[in-house]
């Protein structure tokens, strides 16, 4: 079987793609996004509670005119709740002209993986169902859980605050 120069070429620049993943903490737990899912990384602002919003819903609050819910993940996946510090942060992530923040304790690094390091999670991690990790990733000794942002987005009783975002005039 003879194997063409173009699919070697191919299959190198595959081998060599490499992904960027934003990671961060929840409870000394390592997770991470793919970083074009992070729109940017902000400092806690006032944040405002919202009557009747679910428990990990920790309120909304108005980025340069955008106003968007905040989820603290950790109540979300019953994870122990950790105070603030002033390294705790908000992952300002975005996706279909729906914005949303995540309250992270810190932002460790943005690291640079091969697609192929990243495993599949065959069953939940901690109180992480399957639905919510893309993929396990060692790195050094570390477990990084790669978040599955597209099922945030759909999470029940979020979907009522997104589309009452849209209706507020700008």
């Amino acid at each position: 079987m003879s194997v063409s120069t173009a699919e070697i070429f191919n299959s190198q620049a595959k081998d060599k793609a490499e992904i960027q993943l934003v990671v961060f903490t929840l409870s000394g737990c390592e997770l991470a996004l793919e970083i074009q899912e992070v729109r940017e990384i902000i400092r806690v602002s006032e944040i405002t509670l919202m009557p009747k919003a679910p428990k990990y819903l920790e309120g909304i609050i108005n980025l340069r005119g955008r106003i968007f819910p905040v989820l603290d993940l950790k109540k979300r996946f019953e994870m122990p709740l950790v105070e603030r510090t002033p390294e705790t942060r908000i992952l300002v992530v975005e996706t279909k002209d729906q914005m949303l923040g995540l309250l992270v304790d810190k932002v460790v690094e943005v690291l640079r993986v091969s697609p192929t390091a990243i495993e599949k999670a065959t069953q939940p991690v901690l109180n992480i169902t399957l639905d919510f990790v893309k993929g396990l990733l060692t790195v050094r000794d570390r477990l990084i859980i790669l978040f599955n942002m597209e099922k945030t987005f759909n999470l029940e009783g979020l979907r009522v605050v997104v589309d009452s975002e849209a209706a507020i005039p700008k």
